[in-house]
Formats: structure tokens, sequence, C-alpha cells
């Protein structure tokens, strides 16, 4: 099971890693950051979120405090009561073992539990398979679409929107 942290400066060279590979990238950050990613977009990030009162940057740790995901959440609404999730990444080493999920999941519970929010939104290319499944299985279900959203080279990507009320253990 992990935990979320708040991010720090410190976390930067990890997630640096975290999204190598020009597609990768973009799948990560549709257009958000510009390729390759670097301490300076980091940076900027960090202060631009640290500056919103309705979002949050957090890390995920495993048991012993090393981190092993990220996600922001942001754009908190207390009167139609949703927040919206969003870069979401694991480490490429630990993918595959249930720290996507956990992460999510702990999100979700900040989300429900700490903000008290009814809904919680997120997006993703239709194309990212194994995204998709895993927001599934923590309860999220696919709310919209938005057909050819984002050009990457000649392809054009298709956005899945979802929202979870609840958390699938």
């Amino acid at each position: 099971m992990v935990r979320l942290r708040p991010y720090k400066r410190n976390d930067a060279p990890k997630l640096l890693q975290w999204v190598p590979g020009e597609p990768g990238f973009s799948m990560w950050c549709a257009g958000k950051f510009r390729y390759p990613l670097t301490q300076e977009q980091l940076s900027a990030y960090r202060l631009k979120y640290e500056e919103d009162p309705n979002a949050w940057i957090f890390m995920a740790v495993d048991e012993k405090g090393i981190p092993v995901g990220h996600v922001l959440m942001r754009d908190v609404d207390y009167e139609t009561e949703t927040v919206h999730l969003a870069f979401i990444v694991v480490d490429p080493k630990r993918r595959g073992f249930g720290y996507g999920k956990d992460t999510v999941r702990q999100a979700l519970r900040f989300a429900f539990e700490i903000l008290r929010v009814k809904k919680v939104t997120l997006r993703v290319f239709e194309k990212n398979l194994s995204a998709r499944y895993c927001y599934k299985r923590v309860g999220f279900e696919e709310t919209g679409r938005q057909e050819n959203a984002y050009q990457y080279g000649d392809e054009s990507w298709t956005i899945i929107e979802m929202a979870a009320t609840t958390i699938r253990e």
C-alpha cells in the first residue's frame, strides 16, 4: 500500500526519469509541458500549484518512503463538490505491481474523505489502455469522449473523460 505526501523540489529528478520517450511523455502531459521535461519546467509547475489554493501535487511513496508515483489534484470546486486528477505517473520499474491503482485509490480517499467532494474526474487518452484499465479498477467510469482532441505527429488521439463517485477496492 502506498501513502501520499506533498511533492517537494527534490522529487523532480525522480519525475524526470519516469516519463522517458516522447510518445509516453505526450501521453502523460498532453502538451502541457515541452519535451524533453526539464528541472526548470518542474520548478515552474511546483510553484504554480503551490500558489493555487485549489490544487495539490502529491508523491506516492511505498512502505519505506521511497517515491513510486505522482498525481496532481486540481480544480477543486467546493460548490459542485468535484476535483480533477492529472499527471498521474508511476515509476516504470514499479509498474505492474499495483502501485498505480494504490496511488489513484489514495488520491480518491483524499478527495472523498479530506476534501469531502462527491465526484473526482480525470481525462485519459483512449489508446492508453493500461491507464484506462487501472482507473476502471479503482472506480472510474467513462462519462464522455473528445474525438481527435490531441494531435501527436500525424496521429489524432481521442480523450476519454472519466469520473468516480466511490472507491472500488
